[in-house]
Order: C-alpha cells, then sequence, then structure tokens
C-alpha cells in the first residue's frame, strides 16, 4: 500500500508578498466577522504560541526534514512487524504527550473563545488535535454546548480506542504506559524535573534519536481480556494520514461550511485534503472567504480567497475589541478571555 504525507503543491515566490500592519490586518478581520454566522477553520499555527510546535515553517516546508509519521495500516497491522510500530509509535507518544497535555491556550485561542461567546464565530471546525479550544472556552460553555460548536476534524490526543472500541481516557493509558515501563517512567519523572521538553510535533509525536524500541512494551486492552481475548492494537482518536475521516464527522464539517454565510481560515496550509476540500466548498457556495495565515498554503491561488499574512497573536485581541467595541471592556466574560492566554512559542 503506497500511503503518501499531504504537501502544499508549490511554494509561493515570498518576494512580492503585500504587507499590511498589524492594525490594519485587525481592522480587515474585523469588518469580515462584524456580521456574525462565520465559520472558522484552524490549523497547527494557532498553537505555536501554546509552545506545540507546527509542522511547517514560513516557506512551507516540513521544519523536521525527517519527519516520518506512521501510517494508519502500519499501526493496525495484525503481525510483529505491525506491533513494532505500535511499540515505536507508543514510546514516542508516551514521551510527546504530556507537553501537549499541560500546554495552556494562548491569546488566540481565547480571542477565537471571545468570538465564540459572542456568535460572531458560529461554528468551530479545528485540525488540532490538542484540545486547547476547548480549554479556552470552558468556562463559558458547557460541554455540549462546547460540542455543538467545536468540532475536531482529525480527532484527539485525549482518548484512545482499542481496535473493539473500547476507550480509555489518555491520562489512564498513560498510567497503563508508565506501570508497563518503569524505566520510561523515570526517564519522563527527569525531564519534569529539570524542565527538559522532547522536540513535540502537533500529533504528540517526539523526535528520538539511537533509541531501540523493541523492549517497550505496549499494553493489552484490559476490557478486552475481560472478554476472553488479547489485544494490543490501540490508537489514540486522532486521524492517521491513510486513515478515513469518520463519515459523521465529514458530514458534520460540510455542514457546518453550509449553513454559516462566510469561512475564516487560520493557521493552517490546507495540506490535507479534508480541510482544502471544505474551502473549495464555500467558494462554490460563493461565500466569503479569508485566510489569515504566515507562510504559503494550497489555497493562495484559488480565486476567491483573501489572504492576510500575518501572526494571529499579533493581532486576534484586537479583532474582539474592533468587532465588539465598548462591550470587550463592560462584559466581564469577554474581559476575562482577553486577559487570558500564554504566549510561549517552541524554541527549537
Amino acid at each position: 500500500m503506497r500511503v503518501s504525507i499531504p504537501t502544499i503543491p508549490h511554494v509561493l515566490n515570498s518576494a512580492n508578498k503585500p504587507t499590511i500592519s498589524p492594525a490594519e490586518a485587525a481592522e480587515r478581520i474585523a469588518q469580515f466577522l462584524a456580521s456574525g454566522n462565520v465559520t472558522l477553520l484552524t490549523g497547527a499555527g494557532v498553537s505555536v504560541d501554546s509552545g506545540i510546535k507546527a509542522y511547517r515553517g514560513q516557506d512551507g516546508r516540513y521544519m523536521n526534514p525527517n519527519y516520518k509519521p506512521i501510517f494508519y495500516h502500519e499501526l493496525i497491522e495484525e503481525s510483529d512487524k505491525g506491533f513494532a510500530f505500535r511499540q515505536r509509535y507508543w514510546l514516542r507518544s508516551y514521551l510527546g504527550y504530556p507537553p501537549v497535555r499541560d500546554a495552556l491556550p494562548n491569546t488566540t485561542h481565547y480571542a477565537i473563545a471571545a468570538l465564540q461567546y459572542t456568535n460572531h464565530i458560529s461554528q468551530l471546525i479545528t485540525q488540532n488535535v490538542d484540545g486547547l479550544h476547548f480549554k479556552a472556552i470552558s468556562r463559558l460553555w458547557t460541554e455540549s454546548r462546547i460540542k455543538e460548536h467545536i468540532l475536531e476534524l482529525h480527532g484527539t490526543l485525549h482518548r484512545v480506542h482499542c481496535k473493539f472500541g473500547h476507550v480509555t481516557e489518555r491520562d489512564e493509558f498513560q498510567d497503563r504506559l508508565s506501570n508497563s515501563n518503569p524505566t520510561w517512567k523515570e526517564f519522563v519523572d527527569n525531564l519534569e524535573r529539570t524542565g527538559n521538553k522532547p522536540k513535540t510535533n502537533p500529533d504528540g509525536d517526539v523526535e528520538l534519536e539511537g533509541v531501540s524500541y523493541s523492549d517497550y512494551v505496549v499494553p493489552e486492552c484490559p476490557d478486552c481480556m475481560l472478554e476472553g481475548r488479547r489485544n494490543s492494537i490501540q490508537k489514540p482518536e486522532v486521524i492517521f494520514f491513510g486513515e478515513s475521516i469518520p463519515t459523521f464527522v465529514k458530514n458534520r464539517s460540510f455542514s457546518d461550511v453550509e449553513k454559516t454565510d462566510k469561512l475564516f481560515l487560520m493557521g493552517t496550509t490546507l495540506a490535507t485534503y479534508s480541510a482544502y476540500r471544505l474551502v473549495k466548498r464555500a467558494l462554490e457556495l460563493r461565500k466569503p472567504v479569508l485566510m489569515l495565515n504566515v507562510g504559503p498554503t494550497r489555497a493562495d491561488d484559488l480565486p476567491g480567497v483573501e489572504k492576510i499574512e500575518i501572526a494571529s497573536g499579533l493581532v486576534m485581541r484586537d479583532v474582539v475589541k474592533n468587532v465588539l467595541g465598548f462591550r470587550a471592556i463592560e462584559d466581564p466574560n469577554i474581559n476575562y478571555l482577553l486577559r487570558s492566554g500564554v504566549s510561549l512559542p517552541p524554541t527549537n
């Protein structure tokens, strides 16, 4: 089976990019959002200021040129080779999950939450699996309302399921991995004591060199064992390369785009077709599309897509203030959101 990693078909020449000031960008975005009923599609760039490294740099290329993700068919293969892939995946993910779990929403997440709270952003579709959009709005919305208005297009790192459908919260699964691999548990504890963090990708994977995975123990699903079977085929609820998005998620994503008036894109290169096709659908329906992203994207040459090239962290708080005016000061919930958020971009 041949499965390729999504790429941007071309990298545009950046020499003639139009420049825009943060104030001008904030005003234009505010104009776009002012009428409300907007669907927002976000990507890894939104979480960079939370310390989670993006896949691609400003030139559109992978920042780690040796990036080699595990494909879906490899992870679920019922063979010794498949088990070896699971050993590699779960060791790297065991090390990479804590930084994602402990990451805090940044100022962009909270600015988006303010626009959700006021219903200027009616629906949010995120390609991110870090759960930070949920964290940002959780103080103001119930879990059911969050799920109604936020769709995780590519799933979440915070749950694990086995091939027979048994679901485990990720923290519990981390404990199982720790109990099965005490030496690596000690290694992680040391990382936390020293404050050292491995280079973590947005999917929770880390970069490891010179490490043997052959001794890493992947625990079997306890629910399967209670049912009289042995099964180590477990994966996070993340859509892997080569894996299809569930039909209900695909249908919901199209519905979210179709029932709102505009599409706003933020921090995404649209390299994955699951996101790119939503832009195509919006354009087919003649909906206005505005993009906020630094670096080339798959939609740069699409007629009907307006692009602003500036970091979201520089403008989104001001966008909220421009849209809401005095309400941004007088409403205590919005005031709280605009005072919240970290700014901790990765240093490597």
